[in-house]
């Protein structure tokens, strides 16, 4: 390695150099750090679990996730029948990675084993980062940023939304990220390549994992990666995907990324890339909560930088959802904000002494305690969240009529409550089987997606009883419907739904 090389990797490089370091034992009281991982990974459990168990858990995405996991732990290709007839998971988007779920669902055939495997690996990703802090600032600073990405808003709103294939990436990014801040540069690139059988973007981030490799010194290994991460993302977009679609196409990325007015020619389209990344809000605010748990420290580390394709395809996309804090989409990146925290708060200790360290640790843990409130870990304390629903009881009611195999139409939250037994679809998604022997609907409450207005799903409701369906049972807001498998009428196609469904919010 070049003397250049060296003059850049101690820039990133621990309190002790990279070698003694790896030869140290591990510091005492260390045990502490997994504890921490287990109350939070109990948390996780119990918040998700909780919500799916009072039915806020959706067919878009848990049930399309169970769909998949139930396909492969049987040998079978990862059908998801909420998407449509014989719909491939690997053509919406490319996560075979959800195959390692498949022993332990055929074991415990349940969508809790998924909500229950994504809290394990979001728990497990606290041990490389607070570790890290321990090493390099004292274990302080390890309470502080391992409770920092542990209870942060990104993990929380993941948590609170269903399960997803991003469970795999932020263990991966940890440990990957620490590996990079601590110069131990071959075990950085081993972690991040795994990623691209977690979703098609993210051999980017691998790309740039090798990026910071390659500025870091090992200019070869950086290069491999980079472009390892670069053809892994083309051949997964423009092939892999299209080859498990019917249309032979992948058009969910494109059709976000494009506009219906693309008139403007290039400055046009550099004035959305620059100007219009902060027209809109949710992308403001997204930014801003990005670095205020780290009291701003993390932007003093170049490996805050890690972040940027993730921040690429979503704030240049023209889906607001992808915009703002919501959904899971933040939760990969929570792992790499608390690593650039550490190595920002050891390059402040350096320039400006303990003193600052010290009240930027403060400042970090007042504002990660009072944004826990705002999302959904906070409903572990809830007395809401505890208290008994007797909607939930005439839910099951109906729900245990229906037999095991059976073909099925439901309420968007009621898709998870069957996705283990049935071959269930959403009731009104145009994509649905058109004639199921049950549909079961919740028609109280909150509005259904993908239901425009609640008179859109009465209206759909008379359609059926119109072709043939008749009440098996009622009770409370749900109804169940039957008819007699020989009878072939065809639904009307429905309207198309919205984009995507809403968020499992808080009833």
């Amino acid at each position: 390695m070049t003397a250049e090389a060296d003059t850049r990797v101690s820039v990133v490089a621990p309190r002790r150099p990279p070698a003694e370091h790896r030869g140290e034992p591990r510091e005492p009281g260390g045990a502490w750090i997994w504890v921490m991982a287990g109350g939070l990974f109990a948390l996780y459990a119990i918040v998700s679990i909780r919500l799916h168990e009072r039915m806020l858990s959706t067919g878009f995405d848990l049930g399309i996730v169970e769909q998949a996991v139930r396909n492969y732990a049987h040998g079978n290709a990862p059908v998801v029948e909420v998407e449509g007839p014989d719909a491939n998971l690997l053509g919406d988007h490319f996560s075979p990675v959800y195959a390692l779920l498949a022993p332990f669902y055929r074991v415990f055939p349940s969508p809790v084993t998924l909500l229950v495997a994504q809290a394990l690996l979001f728990a497990v990703a606290v041990i490389p980062l607070a570790g890290y802090a321990q090493r390099t600032l004292g274990r302080p600073a390890a309470v502080v940023v391992g409770l920092g990405y542990g209870l942060s808003w990104g993990i929380a709103q993941a948590v609170g939304f269903d399960a997803h294939e991003v469970m795999f990436a932020v263990p991966l990014v940890a440990f990957g990220a620490v590996a990079l801040a601590e110069n131990r540069l071959r075990a950085a690139a081993l972690w991040a390549l795994p990623l691209m059988l977690v979703k098609e973007d993210l051999g980017l981030t691998v790309a740039a994992f090798g990026a910071m490799v390659c500025w870091f010194g090992a200019r070869r290994l950086g290069v491999a990666t980079i472009v390892t991460g670069l053809v892994s993302t083309v051949v997964e977009v423009f092939w892999l995907l299209p080859a498990n679609t019917p249309e032979g196409s992948f058009s969910a990325w494109w059709d976000s990324h494009r506009r219906s007015d693309d008139s403007g020619g290039l400055a046009a389209k550099l004035e959305r890339v620059t100007v219009g990344l902060f027209e809109h809000e949710p992308k403001v605010v997204l930014m801003i909560l990005l670095v205020a748990p780290t009291a701003m420290v993390a932007l003093r580390s170049p490996l805050l930088l890690l972040v940027l394709p993730t921040l690429a395809w979503r704030l240049t996309s023209d889906n607001p959802l992808y915009w703002g804090t919501g959904f899971h989409y933040s939760a990969v990146l929570m792992p790499i904000v608390f690593v650039a925290f550490v190595d920002g708060l050891r390059r402040l200790a350096a320039r400006q002494g303990p003193s600052r360290v010290r009240e930027s640790l403060v400042i970090s843990a007042v504002v990660t305690a009072l944004l826990v409130p705002a999302y959904p870990l906070w409903s572990a304390v809830r007395p809401s969240t505890w208290k008994h629903d007797v909607r939930i009881d005439d839910a099951h009611a109906l729900l245990g009529q229906i037999p095991d195999e059976a073909q099925v139409q439901a309420s968007n939250r009621l898709v998870p409550q069957l996705t283990s037994r049935t071959d269930v679809s959403v009731f009104g998604y145009s994509a649905s089987r058109s004639n199921p022997e049950w549909i079961i609907v919740a028609q109280g409450g909150p509005l259904n997606w993908p239901f425009y207005s609640g008179q859109d799903q009465v209206d759909l409701i008379q359609t059926a009883r119109d072709l043939g369906y008749s009440t098996a049972l009622e009770r409370g807001d749900f109804l169940l419907l039957h008819r007699d498998t020989a009878d072939q009428r065809q639904f009307p196609p429905p309207p198309p739904p919205p984009e995507e469904p809403a968020p499992a919010a808080e009833s």
